[in-house]
């Protein structure tokens, strides 16, 4: 299943792209689990992933926790938090 992986501010600047398209294994079906996966891609993502408590998702565009399943779906973004004023 390939799948369009979306970057966003800092999490982008620290990878080093804003997007990619990943294949990731079967056994990947949650956001947490591709967190986990995409943390072990690269010195560069697993820096980015360090502190997953500071990251935010949107599957498909919809706002997701890091439990939320990710089969059939076609983008995941990771983003920091938004603060408003």
């Amino acid at each position: 299943m390939a799948l369009n992986i979306l970057y966003f501010a800092w999490v982008r600047e620290k990878i080093g792209r804003g997007d990619e398209t990943v294949t990731p294994p079967a056994t990947v079906e949650t956001v947490a689990q591709l967190i986990d996966w995409l943390a072990g891609q690269s010195p560069k993502h697993s820096e980015a992933f360090k502190n997953r408590a500071q990251i935010r998702v949107a599957v498909d565009q919809t706002h997701s926790a890091h439990a939320a399943k990710i089969a059939g779906a076609k983008e995941v973004a990771f983003f920091p938090p938004v603060t408003g004023g």
